[in-house]
């Protein structure tokens, strides 16, 4: 049977591209309001309730806002805003990065979409610590560059009108909005040191976490790429890999879509040192392809199908 669907913000990248990736698709109808309704409150409302799903790709504030409309007990959300990240009542909607997480978000009906920094992140940081190979209490650094389009329509048309912006470092009064949802979802005790970049690509994004496992204790980074390629064994969407040969990781300023996360350990002779690194899209798995994901898994489908792999 034909599933419903209403992207809330439907013209932003994030709300573009899930479009793309559910067109032709016959298990989802979208719904679909003309332009002078867009903004319409009592348009807004009746297409929210008339749908099987709500995809919200909307600032926090009309997020907050859209799930007010809702007055029936059928309508299933996802959200791709922070609004609802670490809010009760929410499965959090990264399926691979626990045990047990894809079938909260198949029995949910409110399912908040994962940041892209913090898919990163917790794809790297949170199974480790749940395995007991990191502690819960260390004061974590993340370092990451994203491409500008995670900065939505502002920053893209910064990017355009600024032809010698080549990298922007943000974030600097060290209290960025993915940082509860980096801790409680990682179980961390502090707070992460995050600082975020941005490069002249338009999409693309690598999250880089330096570890001094000397300074931890025993465990050594061949440990860690051990415990996380038998965790995410089996996954078509999270790869795991070790340094080898590799001597560097690449953002192209053209790279193209996926909806795939790569996930790096590489350690120095000892294994003492180590950074966790992950690649990742970040308008696909950080945005777009893990609502679609989300949505396949409530909907009890394929949760690949329609995915850029």
């Amino acid at each position: 049977m034909t599933k419903t669907v209403f992207i809330d913000g439907a013209v932003g990248t994030t709300g573009l591209e899930i479009a793309e990736r559910l067109s032709g698709r016959s298990e989802f109808s979208l719904v679909r309001l003309p332009e002078e309704k867009r903004k319409d409150v009592a348009a807004r409302r009746e297409a929210i309730n008339d749908s099987d799903f709500v995809i919200l790709c909307l600032p926090d504030e009309a997020a907050i806002e859209a799930v007010s409309l809702i007055d029936n007990d059928n309508t299933r959300v996802i959200d791709a805003s922070t609004a609802h990240r670490v809010a009760d009542g929410w499965a959090y909607g990264f399926a691979e990065f626990r045990s047990g997480q894809r079938d909260a978000i198949a029995n949910a009906r409110f399912v908040s979409n994962p940041g892209c920094y913090p898919t990163g992140f917790l794809g790297l940081v949170a199974p480790l610590i749940a395995g007991g190979l990191l502690p819960a209490d260390w004061p974590y650094v993340m370092n990451a560059v994203s491409g500008y389009s995670g900065g939505g329509k502002a920053l893209i048309e910064r990017f355009a009108q600024e032809p010698d912006l080549g990298f922007r470092s943000y974030g600097l009064n060290l209290d960025h909005k993915h940082m509860s949802e980096m801790k409680v979802h990682g179980g961390l005790a502090h707070d992460v040191i995050f600082a975020p970049s941005v490069i002249r690509a338009f999409r693309g994004m690598l999250v880089d976490i330096p570890l001094h496992l000397g300074a931890m204790g025993s465990v050594r980074a061949e440990q860690l790429l051990e415990d996380l390629t038998a965790f995410y064994a089996g996954s078509e969407l999270v790869s795991v890999q070790g340094r080898g040969e590799m001597t560097e990781l690449l953002i192209s300023e053209h790279d193209a879509p996926t909806d795939k996360l790569e996930l790096f350990v590489c350690g120095n002779a000892g294994g003492y040192h180590a950074r966790l690194i992950a690649r990742l899209d970040n308008l696909g798995k950080g945005a777009s392809g893990a609502a679609v994901q989300n949505l396949n898994i409530m909907a009890g489908l394929d949760e690949t199908a329609g995915l850029r792999l």
